[in-house]
């Protein structure tokens, strides 16, 4: 896009906003992202992101932390929890392995990490999430599984695995009735 001279990029996620603002500094950009564009050097600050470079955030970080403590609630304390994050989206994984693992510990709580970029990775950590006898799984925020809501709904209702999702739209899936 930056070879073609577009007049304005759109990066709707963390791993497109980090390769759009080192293709061009002249194109204006706008992001949308679900981590601190602050804290992976996105931008300058949010009231100034300075540059040619501007956007939201939902901070899906925080979120998912909050989802994390939610569920750990509803739980036994005994109970182990995993969460679901995307490994190729780097920026926002890594806040939230950090994230989590410090609500984890502050509550006391069994963590499994699973990791998932691609349809049959998540096929892959549900295989996990049972032969490790999880109890409860929360999903990350992370765009890519939005894209694949209908199928981890699916496996959560096969597997019956209390899930909670980011997005209100997981829970609108087909595979619900």
């Amino acid at each position: 896009m930056a070879r073609r001279q577009v007049a304005v990029i759109y990066a709707a996620s963390t791993p497109a906003s980090l390769a759009a603002k080192a293709a061009t500094q002249t194109i204006p950009i706008v992001f949308a992202v679900g981590t601190d564009p602050v804290g992976i050097g996105l931008v300058a600050s949010l009231a100034h992101p300075g540059g040619n470079i501007t956007g939201v955030t939902n901070l899906n970080v925080e979120l998912f932390k909050k989802c994390f403590e939610l569920m750990h609630s509803l739980m036994s304390p005994a109970s182990t929890i995993a969460v679901l994050v995307n490994p190729a989206n780097i920026a926002q994984t890594a806040s939230e392995r950090a994230t989590i693992q410090d609500a984890a510990r502050a509550l006391g709580a069994r963590l499994v990490i699973l990791e998932a970029s691609t349809p049959g990775e998540i096929e892959s950590a549900f295989e996990i999430l049972v032969s490790q006898h999880v109890d409860a799984l929360v999903v990350s925020g992370e765009i890519f599984f939005l894209t694949q809501r209908d199928r981890l709904v699916e496996l959560a209702a096969r597997h019956a695995v209390p899930t909670i999702y980011a997005y209100r739209e997981s829970f609108r899936s087909p595979a619900v009735s």
